[in-house]
């Protein structure tokens, strides 16, 4: 089948190389001429595991093309996806302006029918406009080809993507009725078949339950981590320990384990916005969501704890502390630092007077080019951070070491080395890796998350 994908980012990336590796002919859309020319020469432009491979070894075999020509685009898929950006507006709500763009163009240059699939993660009421844009269009050239639009949410989880694609859980699509829907319900079925030899995964709907789908799940995850998050922070106050609250509840079938790891906070590209565009939605439909509201507040306010926890040591004035960080990514497995919590603890620090020393095994480029646009301002701050290729190399000259992200390698680290190379011997982590018995056997002060009855 022939795909054309409209914006080669993080999902229509990830979406069109999977479509190829099946054996699909895919063209990849995108007007940055810059991420089309590191894709036609052999690179990828983000960072996800497996995925540069995956797009290489569908190159060579002709079965996934890139290019910035639009008109060439339309005409090549009958299935035309629009993976384009939905980044937050002023208001909190997504903003679509790359939406309608690339709907436009597509009713700009079609000749043929075409279903129309909004992959992006897009507010309920979005493929009624992606529909209108694309009339308005045809009804200006005086055209009249036919046309359907379905709304497929991707679940794509950073670091796992080609994983969850491959093998996903459920492949939600939202038709309209009629008889351009069911052409599409059977184009789709047809398209997803691939995924889905062991058992049905597709779930079928309306356009609107699938739009509301993707943003209803989002946002019970991060409802999740906002819940543990408040319960470690109760928990560290009363002298309990949340490891063993987490094994409690975790243990309950109707809870589960899934996302009840207490942390810095969420950040990425995903659980912000879709929180915070739910919220509006909510908001604009007359029934204001009290529940997101709080876990928008609860995760800003989590992405102080770790700053917090080095005022408590060293006092309000840092200046002269020095502090190691570890993990700059929002999570493991990606360079992405999208509402980051390091981002927050980085400009705390400095804003105190601090020096700080960051290593991330992958983020470090795309953190010296956040950084720069955070500090644009304040010029005296970027000159205090270290970048460090290395984790012990970042623990050279600190007081303090704060962990931010849970990437592998920093799971089992050399805890004497740690104790010799930090001055003040006192280790915070964000994201409770070690067991604090072992850190106090080589004289470190641990101050993790929630742990109260574990510490001294």
């Amino acid at each position: 089948m022939k795909i054309t994908i409209i914006g080669s980012g993080y999902v229509g990336l990830v979406t069109g190389a999977c479509l190829a590796e099946v054996g699909n002919q895919v063209l990849c859309l995108d007007v940055d001429a810059r991420k089309i020319d590191i894709l036609n020469s052999g690179g990828v432009p983000i960072h996800e595991p497996g995925l540069l491979e995956m797009v290489t070894r569908n190159r060579r075999a002709q079965r996934i093309s890139f290019t910035t020509d639009v008109e060439a685009a339309v005409h090549f898929g009958e299935v035309q996806f629009i993976a384009v950006g939905t980044p937050p507006d002023e208001d909190g709500s997504a903003d679509l302006r790359y939406v309608t763009a690339a709907a436009a163009n597509i009713g700009r240059y079609m000749q043929d029918f075409k279903i129309v699939v909004d992959k992006s993660t897009v507010p309920v009421g979005t493929a009624d406009r992606v529909h209108a844009t694309l009339a308005d269009a045809l009804e200006a050239r005086g055209a009249s080809p036919g046309f359907t639009v379905v709304s497929n949410p991707e679940f794509l989880k950073e670091g796992a993507a080609l994983d969850d694609f491959m093998r996903p859980d459920r492949i939600v699509i939202g038709c309209n009725p009629g008889p351009e829907g069911d052409r599409a319900r059977a184009v789709m079925r047809s398209l997803y078949a691939p995924f889905q030899r062991n058992h049905e995964r597709m779930m079928f709907m309306d356009v609107r339950s699938a739009e509301l789908t993707k943003y209803a799940a989002n946002a019970m995850l991060a409802t999740r981590i906002s819940f543990m998050n408040e319960m470690a922070n109760l928990a560290e106050l009363l002298g309990a320990d949340i490891e063993l609250v987490r094994a409690g509840i975790g243990s309950d079938p109707r809870i589960g384990y899934h996302f009840l790891y207490a942390g810095a906070g969420y950040g990425g590209s995903c659980f912000p916005k879709d929180v915070q565009a739910l919220l509006r939605t909510s908001c604009e439909a007359g029934a204001p969501s009290r529940i997101l509201a709080a876990v928008e507040a609860a995760n800003q306010a989590q992405k102080h704890v770790l700053a917090k926890k080095i005022v408590k040591h060293y006092g309000e004035d840092l200046s002269g502390v020095v502090i190691a960080i570890w993990g700059l990514a929002f999570k493991p497995n990606t360079d992405d630092m999208r509402e980051a919590p390091s981002r927050v603890l980085a400009a705390e620090l400095l804003a105190r007077g601090a020096h700080i020393r960051v290593h991330d095994p992958v983020a470090l480029n795309e953190a010296r080019r956040v950084f720069a646009l955070d500090f644009v301002d304040h010029p005296a701050w970027a000159e205090r951070i270290a970048y460090l290729e290395s984790a012990e190399e970042a623990l050279a000259g600190a007081n303090a070491l704060v962990i931010v992200t849970e990437w592998k390698a920093f799971r089992s680290p050399d805890f004497d080395l740690m104790a010799q190379k930090l001055a003040d011997r006192l280790v915070i982590d964000g994201r409770n890796l070690y067991d604090p018995q072992i850190l106090a056997a080589r004289g470190l002060t641990y101050r993790p998350i929630g742990r109260g009855r574990a510490l001294p």
